[in-house]
């Protein structure tokens, strides 16, 4: 069994309901265990992540980087990095904001260098926009364009938030992706004991 934890903060619910998703994908991969744990929850615990072959990080996009309880769950796996703890485990992240764009790269890319420090092994978002090939663009997966992490467009918070179809089918595919490489990964690993 291959236990993969979705580490996110959500301020307006937003990210919540993505990170759901991503979670709802690597559960559909056969012998995954899937655990959606609170930015500010592991913050109090970080050695909790030891549990975990895996790591998805989810937080909404914040005047151009993660959000203040994203970064203090960051700052708090410092332990675990000067031991090097994670080395080797993988990783992947998304983001959202109301913006097609709203800096979300900075936001990934800040993701992305937590994990190289603590020697995670990053896994990206490898579909290819389906609007070359003809589909709507509200329903192409990765329509927003984005392989160093699943970016998705939140547009203005409130009770009848509506998200684009295509950023919803894409955190699936983003959640079993991850849990299928995460798969291959460990056979290969197992392969060469």
């Amino acid at each position: 069994m291959k236990n993969i934890a979705v580490i996110y903060h959500s301020g307006q619910g937003n990210t919540e309901h993505f990170a759901r998703l991503v979670v709802a994908g690597a559960q559909s991969v056969p012998d995954t265990e899937v655990r959606l744990l609170k930015a500010e929850t592991v913050t109090n615990n970080p050695s909790c992540l030891l549990d975990y072959d895996g790591y998805v990080f989810g937080s909404p996009t914040y005047l151009g980087g993660v959000s203040g309880p994203f970064k203090s769950f960051i700052d708090s796996t410092g332990g675990l990095w000067r031991k090097q703890q994670l080395k080797g485990k993988l990783a992947a992240g998304f983001t959202v904001s109301a913006l097609p764009s709203g800096d979300k790269q900075s936001t990934l890319i800040s993701m992305f260098t937590f994990a190289m420090q603590h020697g995670l092994v990053w896994v990206g978002n490898p579909f290819l926009p389906e609007q070359s090939s003809g589909v709507p663009y509200e329903q192409a997966i990765n329509r927003l364009g984005s392989w160093t992490g699943m970016m998705a467009q939140a547009g203005h918070s409130g009770p009848d938030q509506s998200y684009a179809p295509g950023d919803l089918r894409t955190a699936e595919a983003f959640g079993r992706n991850f849990a299928q490489v995460l798969a291959r990964m460990t056979a290969q690993a197992e392969e060469v004991v």
